[in-house]
C-alpha cells in the first residue's frame, strides 16, 4: 500500500516535488503582491478622502438637475 502512495518506482517523483515547490513559491509571491496592492489601495483611498474633504466647496456646487 505504501508503494502505491509513493509511486511504484520507489519514491516521490523529483519533477513533482520541484513543481510543488515552484507553485508554493508562486503562491507566496502572489500573497505578498496582494498585501502590497491592498496597502497601496488603502493609501490612495485615504488620500482621495482627505482631498475630497479639504477641497470641496459647497457654495460653488450647482444642481445636477433643474426643473425649467
Amino acid at each position: 500500500m505504501a508503494k502505491a502512495l509513493l509511486g511504484y518506482v520507489g519514491g516521490p517523483d523529483p519533477r513533482l516535488l520541484a513543481e510543488n515547490r515552484r507553485l508554493q513559491q508562486r503562491v507566496r509571491d502572489l500573497e505578498t503582491e496582494l498585501v502590497r496592492a491592498q496597502e497601496r489601495n488603502d493609501a490612495l483611498n485615504a488620500a482621495a478622502s482627505d482631498e475630497l474633504l479639504v477641497g470641496f466647496d459647497v457654495s460653488a456646487v450647482e444642481p445636477a438637475l433643474s426643473r425649467a
